[in-house]
């Protein structure tokens, strides 16, 4: 896309120029935790600021701030799978997440017939190609919560540049707190449970990964890294919104 065109879908997307990326620490700059943490088996915070890792699996891993990353970044989250685990349940999963502040994301209007898109890009790289999913959850909604969408790894080991746009939720609001609300799960592993349903579509669970066919911790030394993530208002992907560190170091504090 020219320059030209890409200003022209943000102004008629009404996104703004600054402060557009609802994502803290996108670019994997910032870890007050350290740069890297071992033998992690269990959901939480571990090394890169804001991005949490979820899971159900009886896999261990590895998780890092990795110098591995693609032109124009200098840092990517990485995990290593140390002990895989090969019998995948169905309720089993594994990703990477952030959660955003509910009064961040006054301006979606959800839980109106205006709710707005949300677009989500990412550089990705992974030992194991194939189709992941990435999707959104809405802990203030009372009934459909989860909504996912579609990526192909189409090279191992090769850093990637992917889009995906998200429907607004209209049936449920998100609250005016400052508590969690939305959370953008990247997903590397997912069981037969959270894989059913309709893509782009709020739903049950079986929402939550739709379509997501590679099982990354069941390999031992497999490995997923993700940096440039970015989640706008719109159905167009923009350039990623580089803030100095001070600027994402102050952000980070703020849930530390």
């Amino acid at each position: 896309m020219s320059k030209a065109a890409e200003l022209a879908a943000l102004i008629g997307s009404q996104t703004a120029l600054s402060n557009r990326n609802l994502i803290i620490n996108g670019a994997m700059n910032v870890a007050q935790r350290g740069t890297s943490e071992t033998s992690v088996t269990s959901g939480g915070y571990y090394t890169i600021d804001r991005f949490r890792v979820t899971t159900t699996a009886a896999q261990t891993e590895t998780h890092e701030q990795s110098s591995d990353a693609p032109a124009g970044f200098s840092s990517s989250y990485k995990v290593t799978v140390t002990t895989a685990d090969s019998s995948i349940a169905a309720g089993d999963f594994a990703g990477i997440q952030q959660r955003i502040e509910a009064q961040n994301l006054q301006h979606l209007e959800y839980g109106t017939s205006t709710a707005k898109k949300l677009t989500a890009s990412f550089y990705v790289k992974a030992s194991a190609t194939g189709t992941y999913a990435v999707g959104l959850y809405h802990d203030d909604a009372t009934t459909n919560k989860y909504i996912s969408q579609n990526y192909t790894i189409a090279a191992a080991d090769t850093w990637e540049y992917h889009t995906v746009t998200f429907d607004g939720s209209t049936e449920d609001a998100i609250d005016d707190n400052n508590e969690r609300s939305l959370e953008l799960t990247f997903w590397y592993t997912s069981g037969s449970e959270g894989t059913g349903g309709t893509l782009n579509t709020w739903g049950d669970v079986s929402h939550r990964a739709i379509g997501h066919a590679v099982n990354l911790v069941s390999t031992l030394n497999a490995t997923f890294q993700i940096t440039g993530v970015q989640l706008e208002v719109g159905e167009q992907a923009t350039a990623f919104e580089h803030r100095s560190f001070g600027d994402e170091l102050h952000r980070c504090k703020r849930y530390f």
